[in-house]
């Protein structure tokens, strides 16, 4: 294998975020009085949070702004009497309790670590990631985590690869994969950092992108494999 640094993304990726999100939304709202949610609701949040994640991506918002102003539209579009800072620190708070590995996490990630170093790059807040992967029982494995915040920019930007390559050990890029979910984030900034990257396509989506994978799977069993 020429691979000796394997640059992970964390979020659908080795963390099964969509599960983590529902669980500590319902915390959220439980806390903040509700009972039950509303019909529709985690759907609206979902868009407005969505949204915003592709702004902060293009360097037009900030991870602070994000982070409160995704419960203020929520709130704001059902009038509900709310509070968005509060809702926001629960949520955080929330998420490192609330962690589900995606199959195959653990062990992909302790061969890899064998072989050289592993990486995680994420467009998440620092605290909140690190704290998640140290839930998770991944820590042991991993070199490093370069965020979003850290870096003060998102990925698909250049400079947030060059940002963690600075964390690695002795770089090369052609010992370097980058491995993620995310064809518009991933794949695309893998490809404008031109490093091998492989997309981890688990729900067996078709790439209708200008993104090109150098490999792709649809389990994280089948990366090694397929980088070999």
């Amino acid at each position: 294998m020429k691979h000796r640094l394997f640059l992970f993304d964390l979020d659908d990726t080795l963390l099964d975020f969509r599960a983590s999100e529902h669980l500590s939304f319902q915390h959220t709202m439980q806390v903040l009085g509700l009972d039950a949610l509303p019909d529709g609701l985690f759907s609206e949040y979902q868009a407005i949070n969505v949204a915003l994640w592709r702004s902060l991506e293009l360097g037009e918002v900030t991870t602070a702004f994000l982070k409160v102003e995704r419960f203020r539209m929520t709130f704001l579009a059902r009038q509900m009497d709310l509070d968005p800072q509060a809702a926001s620190d629960i949520y955080l708070a929330s998420l490192a309790n609330t962690v589900v590995l995606i199959d195959g996490a653990r062990q992909v990630c302790e061969t890899l670590a064998a072989i050289g170093e592993v990486g995680i790059i994420t467009n998440g807040a620092e605290q909140v990631q690190k704290l998640r992967i140290a839930s998770s029982g991944l820590q042991d494995y991993i070199s490093f985590v370069a965020t979003s915040e850290g870096s003060g920019h998102a990925k698909p930007d250049v400079r947030f690869f060059e940002y963690a390559a600075r964390m690695a050990r002795p770089f090369s890029k052609d010992q370097a994969i980058i491995i993620g979910d995310r064809l518009d984030a991933d794949i695309l900034g893998a490809n404008r950092y031109n490093i091998d990257s492989c997309w981890f396509n688990r729900d067996g989506l078709a790439n209708t992108s200008a993104a090109a994978p150098t490999f792709e799977v649809a389990a994280l069993d089948q990366i090694i494999p397929a980088i070999k």
